[in-house]
């Protein structure tokens, strides 16, 4: 099935099931390592503060603990605060913690002009070897290790052709290619997605892009 993000809802997903996903409200949610060497969270939670997940209208933000050391988001150390987007990786305390967002699914694929070259909607990396590069979709894009493909990585195991990417309308659509384990658009495993902007999709564990529509909000789905 195909998927397209929905912005509401944001969501922590514990990557080693140490707690239940917690959906994300306007507030504080604070995250503490327990006695038994467990992380906790809320406000019920007893332990060591290491960090706090904070809901407000700006958007949801991580402020790290005063002497907590070892946070990364998308790989890169964070000592202080930081805006999250959703699909984006907080690794703490050993733990990765995904932030998730809600989506629907989608029962077809909307007609548009799949070679449309406006150069201003954009595939931006977030993470990896290709981080603040700017792919333009005029034309089908090959993410792989194949010496062809257009987005090119080269992680031992990563398939020669993972996935490619073709614009439809204001949107991008992503295909599955047969990958061994498919992608990630704003933390949710896919095969298939329809993005819109401000959509975060990881091909592993560091390559990460976010679809950029600059006539588009980033906070809502496009009309």
């Amino acid at each position: 099935m195909l998927v397209s993000r929905g912005v509401e809802n944001l969501r922590l997903h514990f990557g080693n099931r140490q707690q239940p996903d917690r959906a994300l409200v306007t507030g504080v949610h604070r995250v503490v390592r327990e006695a038994n060497g467990m992380l906790g969270v809320g406000d019920n939670a007893q332990g060591a503060l290491l960090a706090q997940f904070c809901m407000d209208r700006r958007g949801l933000w991580l402020q790290v603990a005063t002497g907590t050391r070892g946070i990364h988001v998308n790989g890169r150390p964070v000592q202080r605060m930081a805006l999250l987007r959703a699909g984006d990786s907080v690794y703490l305390d050993g733990t990765e913690i995904l932030v998730q967002a809600s989506h629907q699914g989608l029962d077809a694929v909307p007609q548009g002009d799949a070679t449309d070259n406006d150069p201003r909607i954009v595939l931006r990396g977030v993470g990896g070897k290709h981080h603040g590069r700017a792919f333009t979709l005029s034309e089908p894009c090959l993410v792989g290790s194949a010496a062809n493909a257009r987005i090119r990585i080269e992680a031992p195991g990563f398939a020669e052709r993972h996935a490619q990417l073709e614009r439809r309308g204001d949107r991008v659509l992503l295909r599955d290619l047969g990958s061994p384990s498919g992608s990630l658009v704003n933390g949710v495993a896919v095969r298939d997605a329809l993005l819109a902007a401000g959509d975060q999709v990881a091909f592993d564990s560091q390559h990460r892009f976010l679809v950029e529509v600059p006539w588009q909000e980033a906070s809502g789905d496009s009309p």
